[in-house]
């Protein structure tokens, strides 16, 4: 699918593998919205691009159609990509045997909101507003792809709020998919291992940390960048034959208990 002259959504586009699929795209000559919460990163970075930025809570439906609306005013909506989320780590069970220890419900429940239902939410939005356009020369009105993670297959200790909401990401892949095919419109997954964001930090021990966390990678013994991923993001966006599949982008990594 050709992204030139189209425009495109991008939700966590701020920072991370989303700042990085949102330059990618815009050097692909489609029109960037940059959906995130910070306004201030997230507006420099769309002046940057030559694209624009709605500020976007993605548990927000109203936020989201006025991104998605933002878009379609800039060119064609082809593409979106929901890099949004957050983390969350805590066992299930406290030490002491109280229930007040167990995992804080409403933790969990807002990282399902977040991480699962708010992608959903903005890929049904950004497909419906898709299924309006005329068919591209390949034959397909746009594409999506959404943002899954290892953990959704080798979930680690305290991660059962993260890899709740990731699984599902990866378990919605194939019905939406299956959904929004009689409309000419593809979607696929990503599922990043380890990648360098600033969520590490900035120094020596944040760097002697992150060696030490490429160490469990298979090869290339390292954390990937957010460039790598984003690359991934691209092929199954402009690739018209990549639907309904969740790929990990991860190293050969397996990640263990802890």
């Amino acid at each position: 699918m050709e992204l030139n002259g189209t425009s495109s959504v991008v939700t966590g586009g701020a920072s991370g593998i989303g700042a990085a699929t949102a330059r990618q795209l815009a050097a692909r000559g489609s029109k960037v919205v940059i959906a995130d919460l910070n306004v201030e990163v997230g507006t420099a970075l769309a002046k940057e691009i030559g694209g624009a930025f709605v500020q976007v809570d993605v548990t927000n439906t109203e936020q989201i159609v006025e991104a998605v609306d933002t878009a379609s005013e800039l060119g064609p909506l082809r593409a979106a990509v929901n890099s949004a989320g957050i983390g969350s780590a805590a066992r299930t069970i406290g030490r002491d045997g109280s229930y007040e220890s167990a995992f804080n419900l409403d933790v969990y429940k807002k990282v399902i909101e977040i991480n699962l239902i708010g992608t959903f939410d903005v890929t049904r939005i950004a497909a419906t507003a898709m299924s309006r356009l005329e068919l591209t020369e390949s034959g397909e009105r746009g594409a999506i792809v959404n943002m899954a993670s290892v953990a959704a297959f080798d979930g680690q200790i305290g991660q059962a709020a993260y890899s709740s909401s990731k699984g599902g990401v990866v378990g919605m892949t194939l019905p939406v998919a299956r959904d929004l095919a009689a409309a000419g419109i593809r979607l696929n997954t990503v599922a990043p291992g380890l990648i360098d964001t600033p969520i590490y930090g900035s120094g020596p021990q944040a760097e002697a940390f992150k060696a030490k966390l490429g160490e469990s990678v298979l090869y290339p013994n390292r954390l990937g960048v957010p460039d790598e991923l984003a690359s991934m993001v691209l092929e199954l966006l402009t690739n018209s034959y990549m639907n309904a599949e969740v790929v990990r982008v991860d190293g050969g990594i397996r990640m263990p208990p802890k």
